[in-house]
């Protein structure tokens, strides 16, 4: 035989929902407060009521004593129990609804009471003070019992002090009056609880609703997870109050957006800045998966209003991801060029293969000298205006793409470049995105052509990209530098909309500036200036023939190394048409 379950044994406490908890709370706490104050008003009402029966007991006590007849009478006769004052005394009890109204001498001799075997008897307390010619209220015990008295001194006509007046008003039944308040007073009392239960029930339900329905330790364990979750995740959370103020930053969303814990409060304008990122977070920007650039970081957000009327922001850095795109849309561009190189090639090679099948020697040798010096004499162009090999490799493969999509990409006939630059890489990737904006917004257009001009200015690199577009309307020329705006079909890694905001930032972490106008002639012109680019003139450079020595074998492995630069950003940037 199994055993017996063991018995359940019987809790007690508090319930564990935070519905249930809050209302037993407000009932108590409305119980205890009606119990208070039922004990606050019945303490100072029985003092009240033995105040008021001992006010009662002196009134009647000076209306008797003011009556003259009774001090002459107390003066010619003697105590008696069928005596004027007793008749009088016993008149104005009954009248009154008094227990006693006992009139005596100077002596304390009773003159009346309610039972003539007292008359003529001391009476049982003092009468030392009324006497003395003062007004006595009191609450004492005498031969009738506990009474609340008033007494009083007795003047005859002269006012002399002949006597006083004592009166008595029974206790019992003020304590009685006391007792008939009480049922009437916890009816008060048991409607005012009625009422707060009520209250404590109606708000018990609106916090059921919103804890929704969970138990103190379900919210704790709740919190505790939320904290765990939003800093151990590697997405960035922001959350906003219906002000726009920051409520929330976890710590990815602190290291993307490059602030500190101290963000938390503050309206945020002033923790961001102003610029897209703030515009995007505040709601200002709508969409979804919207690109925006933070510093060196590209972020994707999506942002989310909340009941409260807040909204919460979610981040995602898309850094990695835009450098890998980068780099297969710089494979990419690397392809075409050699495609338009084997292409051109294998055109050239059917050409001279037919000549020589036609037994034409000596015009097939023209025909390669011709072919060899075309290429020569490009690369020398190049080389001679620009000295640093990659911006020339780039030019050069940026050439070859141009003439296989019918555009002519000319150098200017300004250019000069010395081989100083500061940050190489960073110029090819401002110049790779330029031209292939300037390519796409010419292509498929007659007489199309790209031209580039890069000159010196002191340690000052100025770089323009002029082309026969269509142009770019004046109304567009500063959307077209910001964070996510294109008018391209996306890459299929990703978005577009980044290689313009990307110039202009490199440009102005310089100190410089990136401009778009109308070219002579028609289409776009790009401007892109760049303080401090070049070395100082006064250290040793770079060998400035570095880029044309080693012929051909020299270029092509400058291109190839190049062409990850040139590309960099070139597909997903921007268009400028």
């Amino acid at each position: 035989m199994s055993p017996p379950p063991p018995a359940r044994r019987l809790r007690l406490g508090l319930p564990r929902r935070v519905f249930a908890q809050v209302l037993v709370m407000q009932i108590a706490i409305a119980a205890g407060v009606a119990v208070l104050a039922t004990g606050l008003f019945l303490a100072p009402l029985s003092a009240q009521l033995d105040d008021q029966a001992m006010r009662r007991a002196l009134a009647i006590a000076q209306t008797t004593a003011a009556q003259p007849q009774i001090a002459e009478d107390l003066q010619r006769t003697a105590p008696s129990r069928t005596g004027p004052v007793q008749v009088e005394a016993e008149r104005i009890r009954k009248a009154s609804r008094a227990e006693y109204v006992v009139v005596m001498d100077l002596l304390g001799i009773r003159w009346s009471h309610p039972s003539p075997a007292e008359i003529g008897e001391l009476v049982s307390t003092s009468p030392r003070q009324a006497l003395a010619g003062r007004d006595v209220m009191e609450i004492d015990t005498g031969t009738l019992g506990r009474s609340a008295r008033g007494k009083v001194p007795l003047r005859d006509a002269d006012g002399r002090i002949v006597g006083a007046v004592s009166v008595g008003i029974k206790y019992d039944s003020v304590r009685a009056h006391l007792i008939d308040t009480i049922p009437g007073l916890f009816a008060y009392a048991g409607g005012a609880m009625a009422v707060g239960a009520l209250a404590a029930y109606l708000i018990s339900r609106r916090v059921q609703r919103q804890t929704r329905d969970l138990a103190f330790s379900d919210i704790s364990a709740l919190l505790e997870e939320r904290e765990a979750m939003l800093h151990g995740i590697r997405e960035g959370v922001v959350a906003l109050d219906r002000g726009g103020r920051v409520r929330l930053l976890n710590d990815e969303a602190q290291r993307l957006l490059g602030v500190g814990a101290e963000a938390v409060g503050q309206p945020l304008d002033t923790a961001l800045g102003p610029g897209r990122t703030t515009d995007v977070l505040a709601g200002r920007v709508t969409g979804t998966d919207l690109l925006t650039v933070r510093g060196q970081r590209v972020l994707v957000a999506n942002r989310m209003p909340t009941e409260d009327g807040g909204a919460v922001a979610t981040l995602r850095d898309r850094t990695e991801l835009e450098q890998l795109g980068r780099e297969l849309d710089s494979t990419h561009g690397l392809i075409d060029a050699l495609r338009a190189q084997d292409h051109e090639h294998a055109n050239r090679m059917h050409t001279l293969l037919g000549l020589l099948e036609l037994e034409m020697y000596d015009d097939a040798v023209e025909f390669v000298g011709e072919v060899v010096g075309d290429h020569r004499v490009t690369a020398e162009q190049v080389t001679e205006k620009v000295h640093d090999p990659l911006l020339a490799a780039l030019l050069v493969g940026k050439a070859t793409v141009a003439t296989e999509r019918g555009v002519a990409l000319w150098i200017s006939d300004r250019t000069l470049l010395p081989d100083r630059l500061v940050d190489p890489r960073g110029l090819v990737t401002v110049v790779g995105n330029l031209v292939d904006n300037a390519l796409d917004a010419v292509a498929g257009t007659p007489h199309a052509r790209v031209e580039v001009e890069l000159r010196a200015e002191g340690r000052t690199v100025v770089l323009r990209v002029r082309d026969t577009g269509p142009g770019i309307p004046a109304e567009r020329r500063e959307l077209i530098f910001t964070d996510g705006w294109s008018t391209k079909q996306p890459p299929a890694h990703g978005k577009r909309g980044i290689g313009l905001s990307l110039v202009r930032r490199l440009a102005e972490r310089q100190g410089g500036s990136a401009e778009v106008s109308d070219a002579d002639g028609g289409g776009a012109q790009f401007t892109v200036v760049l303080p401090e680019a070049l070395t100082d003139p006064s250290l040793a450079p770079r060998d400035a023939a570095g880029g044309t020595g080693g012929g051909t074998n020299t270029f092509n492995t400058q291109h190839i190394e190049s062409a990850d630069y040139a590309e960099n950003a070139g597909n997903t940037c921007t268009e400028s048409s």
